[in-house]
C-alpha cells in the first residue's frame, strides 16, 4: 500500500511540474500599462526550445490593422507583425521552474529584450528586462 501511495504523489507531483513547465498554446497578452488587450501569441516548442509568434492583433478602428514593423530589427525589419516571431530561444531552467536564455521582441518600437517565461495558474508571467531593469506582464490562456 506504501508502495501505491509513493507512486501516486510522484505521478502528481510530476504532473504538477509538468503543468508549469508546459506555457505552450496561445496567449492575450495585456498591456501591463493600460490593461488593455494587445494581441494573440502563439507558443510553440521547435527543437527543445520556445518560442512565440502573434497570431493576432486588437486594434482600434482608427489604428492601422495589419501593421508593418519598420522599427523592427534584423530578419523582422519591415516585415507583417501579425505572423511575426516576438519571443525567440527560450530554454527551460528546471532549477528555477522558467522558461529562460531567450528574448523577446517589442514590436512597437522594435527593441529586444532578455526574457524569461514562467506560469502561475492559469497566467503566463512575461518578464523582458536589460540588466536589473525590467517589466513583467500577464498574459492569459485562451481556449
Amino acid at each position: 500500500m506504501k508502495k501505491i501511495s509513493l507512486l501516486v504523489l510522484f505521478i502528481g507531483i510530476s504532473f504538477a511540474a509538468l503543468s508549469q513547465s508546459n506555457v505552450t498554446g496561445k496567449w492575450k497578452t495585456i498591456d501591463d500599462e493600460t490593461g488593455k488587450e494587445k494581441s494573440i501569441v502563439e507558443i510553440y516548442e521547435k527543437d527543445g526550445k520556445v518560442y512565440g509568434k502573434i497570431t493576432k492583433l486588437f486594434r482600434g478602428p482608427e489604428e492601422e490593422q495589419d501593421p508593418i514593423c519598420d522599427e523592427c530589427p534584423g530578419d523582422r525589419k519591415d516585415k507583417k507583425i501579425i505572423g511575426m516571431e516576438i519571443i525567440r530561444g527560450m530554454e527551460w531552467d528546471e532549477s528555477d521552474d522558467e522558461w529562460d536564455e531567450g528574448t523577446i521582441m517589442d514590436p512597437k518600437d522594435g527593441k529586444v529584450y532578455d526574457c524569461v517565461l514562467w506560469r502561475e495558474g492559469d497566467e503566463l508571467k512575461v518578464r523582458g528586462y536589460v540588466a536589473f531593469f525590467y517589466r513583467t506582464q500577464t498574459w492569459e490562456k485562451v481556449n
